[in-house]
């Protein structure tokens, strides 16, 4: 298996264990985690308080070809990154690029403002549904839905354990 590098798009107020529990799986896979906010070096905080990030890179400094895979943590922070154009314009690339992206919680909202979620399997949590089925996806009320290898979502911190195996399954490929 080779090591695959995962760019996380996170902020302030991300759902703490939606970027620890998948950040610790992919690191014990030995495969890479960077994460990318607007500089490199602050310090964000999860919502819980439980977590703080150091970010590895700035939006600026980094292209969709550096990463295997995209992690979107929920919590408020998607909310927050979807209002710069950067991360909306990085997700949809990614998209774009058929690399896999693994979404949960609230980080489908990056996926809808970069509109790359038409015809697509997917879930979210309760307050997203209707902005997920709007933007064209096919909702499934599940603890874990896969789109072609290249879609993984989940809705809250107790999809987790689904969330991260179905994830490492794909970056094991």
């Amino acid at each position: 298996m080779s090591n695959k590098k995962i760019a996380v798009l996170i902020t302030d107020e991300f759902e703490d264990a939606e970027f620890t529990s998948p950040a610790d799986a992919y690191k014990q896979a030995g495969h890479q985690v960077i994460t990318i906010e607007k500089k490199a070096g602050n310090v964000v905080k999860g919502k819980k308080g439980e977590a703080s990030v150091t970010i590895d890179k700035s939006i600026d400094d980094v292209s969709v070809e550096d990463f295997d895979a995209l992690l979107l943590p929920g919590g408020h922070s998607p909310d927050s990154l979807r209002g710069d154009d950067r991360f909306v314009a990085f997700t949809k690339a990614f998209s774009d690029s058929g690399k896999p992206i693994f979404a949960i919680c609230h980080g489908p909202q990056l996926l809808i403002s970069a509109d790359v979620l038409r015809g697509r399997k997917a879930t979210t949590v309760k307050p997203v549904v209707v902005d997920v089925k709007n933007a064209g996806a096919d909702f499934y009320d599940k603890e874990v839905v896969v789109d072609n290898d290249t879609l993984v979502t989940s809705r809250t911190p107790e999809d987790l354990p689904a969330f991260n195996r179905e994830a490492l399954r794909i970056l094991a490929q």
